[in-house]
């Protein structure tokens, strides 16, 4: 099959079409799928449709600076690579591709516990790369503590602990296609029983609380972002038990349908949190519009999971790096037009809700 020259492509829709046409049906679903008649899914993205930007002029500003510093790991754009499993059926080098072009981009990519590739060698393939990584709390603690290990090895600066998955999204679309597992040779690398051992089921617990981070607390130095969070109580929570930061997050619209769209929720965790902790968002992010609204309304940066995956699939490592280029000029653009020097100078007053 052709690439798909990802140069040529202007924005991250194009992307999307682009490895619509490149990837087999059922494996597009599975990363484009959101769970139940995926009301969620299309609200994410209708609700920053939904917010204007109200711009400054006359401001002299020049060029707007753009660098971030989240929990000391430090990123010249103020969007991250968000967790995403199973990157390998977007392209053979999966998640390697991926970090290189994060450490190209100069940003943070969090790797996922469900990455077909094993931390380690995600590193190995991408020495300049901030790499963060996301955890599933397994049931077997000791298990759990092995992956940890793994990370804190693999030179992970912080550890995201995802939160609203007590039991695995019911996708429909998975269904209709019958997609149920990785194909042969695949396999969740961070799940092997050591280097040469079995690959575990990832097991989703409702037994899982908050007591299991304050295990992680005492097991790990790394600081702790608390993924998944959509009620104010969990922000002031979270808080209590000592996490390090959060990340508003509905999962992509994959786990439990009809729950609002994240950027329509950021005020309400924000207002808890009180600016104690960085607050960081995902969810239907398509443009670097979207990243100021965002970012106007609070967050401290965002993460972006499906276009990493179109690039990914579009043009490899090179395809990837055209996404996050593609993002980090739109989000230059977007602050020169609303005449402002840097993203500290973002407040909410810059949005509408129309």
């Amino acid at each position: 099959m052709t690439a798909v020259l990802p140069t040529v492509l202007p924005s991250v829709r194009d992307f999307e079409a682009a490895a619509r046409d490149r990837l087999d049906s059922a494996r597009y679903d599975y990363f484009a799928a959101g769970a139940g008649d995926e009301v969620t899914l299309k609200a994410n993205e209708a609700a920053f449709a939904r917010l204007t930007l109200l711009p400054r002029v006359l401001r002299g500003a020049g060029i707007p600076r753009i660098g971030v510093t989240l929990l000391g790991s430090r990123a010249a754009t103020p969007v991250l690579v968000a967790p995403t499993a199973f990157h390998r059926l977007a392209h053979p080098e999966g998640e390697k591709a991926t970090a290189r072009a994060a450490a190209a981009a100069e940003t943070i990519m969090i790797v996922s516990m469900a990455a077909t590739v094993a931390v380690e060698d995600v590193a190995a393939a991408a020495p300049g790369a901030t790499l963060w990584f996301q955890l599933y709390v397994q049931p077997d603690m000791a298990f759990t503590e092995a992956i940890v290990r793994r990370a804190e090895k693999a030179g992970c600066a912080a550890l995201v602990v995802t939160a609203d998955s007590p039991a695995r999204g019911r996708r429909d679309r998975d269904v209709r296609n019958g997609f149920e597992d990785l194909p042969e040779g695949m396999r969740c690398e961070n799940l092997r029983d050591g280097d040469a051992g079995p690959v575990r089921p990832i097991v989703m617990s409702p037994a899982i609380s908050w007591e299991h981070v304050d295990a992680l607390r005492r097991m790990t130095r790394l600081p702790i972002v608390l993924k998944g969070v959509t009620h104010p109580a969990d922000a002031r929570l979270a808080l209590d038990h000592g996490v390090s930061a959060l990340y508003v997050s509905n999962h992509g619209g994959r786990q439990l349908d009809t729950v609002p769209a994240t950027v329509d929720l950021l005020p309400e965790i924000m207002a808890a949190v009180g600016g104690a902790v960085p607050v960081l968002v995902d969810g239907g992010i398509r443009r670097g519009t979207d990243v100021v609204k965002a970012l106007a309304l609070g967050a401290s940066a965002v993460a972006v999971g499906r276009p990493v995956i179109w690039g990914l699939a579009a043009g490899g490592e090179c395809g990837v790096a055209r996404v996050l280029a593609l993002l980090r000029e739109e989000v230059e653009h977007a602050l020169t037009l609303c005449g402002l020097a840097s993203l500290h100078e973002l407040e909410p007053g810059l949005v509408r809700r129309c």
